[in-house]
């Protein structure tokens, strides 16, 4: 077999995990009408379909990491490719809401074990600094792609099969990618005896369940009842154990010294920020294309296509001016920019259509877009090499909690599908949004020392 092709299709295999991972996070926002049509349940029931997924990928990805250290990228990414494979096919089945958002749970297991694997799988295939640098940008280029057609892929798809078939579509693409991946990827030689820190991971996964609960539960049986009050304090317990055993165990999953470093803590809550603005939004305007607008899957996937594809272009130009301005100016301007889309859109709400507010969409889309892969480059130089894996890793599962925490608030505030709720709702929401994006602006002031240019051309 040729050498090139085996890398190339190596590299294949570990896009198309990438593409259907977040296929998942965006696709599904355009199908909650289909669902909640089909279930009858309540806005917190959708939250969970979305949440549900979002928990566990950001619960398991510290752990899922180092678990291809140990067994090989190789064997976790095939079996963290099937079981997101099964997820998805339970899903398609499921029968009641319950067991839909109990397989997306699983599903965030699969994804969780997929990503840092399908990363690592290309860091082992591409010796070449760089080749790999070429390898790692395209395969971000698909996730990429990904955020930005989902919501019109999922949109066509529902509209000619129904809701249920975002979730089969998984299958034959999981299928190939495994196939490939089976074939052509060849296993790593050198396995590295790390233990798992399951105290550490149990209270991860506690701790999450209660916010995303409490925050969830909030709209239903308020903030004074039982159920929230309970699991806010699950939350706060869990928390205080998890930094516990972290200071205590040899092998932690998520090393606490790292926060020492100013510039890594204050990358780490950007990341949650960004996020908690960006996936909370996309949640209430996928609800509010089809509630008040009354907007079909297709199109409200398309009324979405203008913000995410700008996010794809600002992702591939954000290389470019980093080189020039540096990651910290480059942070400034993505940020300042989505905040001043978010709250320009706000006067707009009323009575006027969309034409009048796509641009502040696409200024805001581009913003998160510049945003992204600076807060990337900011956190993962602050790190050390022998810690360049696990500040990924921190991000990663930072932003995917700030993605969990806008969905629930965003759900929080909006209340439930009445049009007056939406009417009511979606102008503090933008607002909240854009003050979170705000305040990013102010951490990157007062949280990075100076401004620094650290991707070279030939990286770029």
């Amino acid at each position: 077999m040729n050498t090139l092709l085996r890398r190339k299709l190596s590299l294949a295999s570990a896009c198309l995990a990438f593409v259907i991972v977040i296929l998942d996070v965006s696709v599904v926002n355009v199908a909650l009408q289909q669902i909640y049509a089909q279930f009858e349940g309540s806005l917190a029931h959708l939250e969970w379909v979305v949440n549900g997924y979002t928990l566990t990928f950001a619960s398991f990805l510290l752990t899922t990491g180092s678990l291809g250290d140990r067994f090989g990228p190789k064997r976790v990414f095939l079996v963290g490719f099937a079981l997101f494979a099964l997820a998805s096919w339970l899903c398609g089945t499921a029968d009641s809401l319950t067991l839909l958002i109990a397989f997306r749970l699983l599903q965030g297991i699969g994804a969780a074990l997929v990503v840092p694997a399908s990363l690592a799988i290309v860091n082992q295939t591409f010796s070449d600094a760089n080749e790999r640098s070429g390898a790692i940008g395209l395969w971000a280029a698909a996730g990429g792609m990904a955020l930005a057609l989902g919501p019109v892929f999922g949109g066509v798809l529902i509209s000619m099969f129904g809701w249920r078939s975002i979730f089969y579509v998984n299958i034959p693409i999981a299928a190939l990618g495994i196939t490939i991946a089976y074939v052509f990827v060849q296993e790593k030689t050198t396995l590295v005896e790390r233990s798992i820190d399951i105290a550490g991971q149990v209270l991860a996964v506690a701790a999450l369940g209660c916010l995303t609960y409490a925050l969830i539960q909030v709209n239903s049986h308020g903030l004074q009842s039982q159920e929230v009050l309970l699991s806010a304090a699950g939350f706060i317990g869990a928390s205080a154990l998890f930094i516990v055993v972290e200071r205590r165990v040899a092998a932690p999953m998520l090393p606490l010294n790292l926060f020492a470093n100013k510039q890594f803590a204050t990358s780490a809550v950007i990341g949650i920020l960004i996020n908690f603005a960006f996936y909370g939004l996309v949640f209430l305007f996928s609800l509010y294309f089809q509630y008040s607008w009354h907007y079909s899957p297709l199109q409200t996937g398309l009324a979405l296509l203008p913000m995410t594809g700008a996010i794809m272009l600002a992702n591939l130009y954000s290389a470019k001016l980093m080189v020039r301005s540096g990651f910290r100016k480059t942070l400034l301007i993505g940020t300042g920019l989505a905040a001043l889309g978010y709250a320009c859109i706000v006067p707009l709400l009323g009575g006027h259509g969309y034409g009048a507010m796509v641009v502040q969409i696409v200024v805001a889309g581009f913003g998160i877009g510049l945003a992204v892969p600076s807060v990337t480059n900011a956190m993962v130089s602050s790190a050390d090499s022998q810690h360049i894996g696990v500040a990924s890793g921190v991000l990663n599962a930072s932003r995917q909690i700030g993605g969990l925490i806008g969905v629930a608030f965003m759900g929080l505030v909006l209340g439930d599908f009445a049009a007056e709720s939406f009417d009511q709702g979606m102008g503090p929401a933008l607002i909240i949004a854009s003050l979170a994006l705000l305040l990013c602006v102010g951490l990157v002031l007062t949280g990075f020392s100076k401004p620094q240019v650290l991707i070279s051309k030939a990286t770029s």
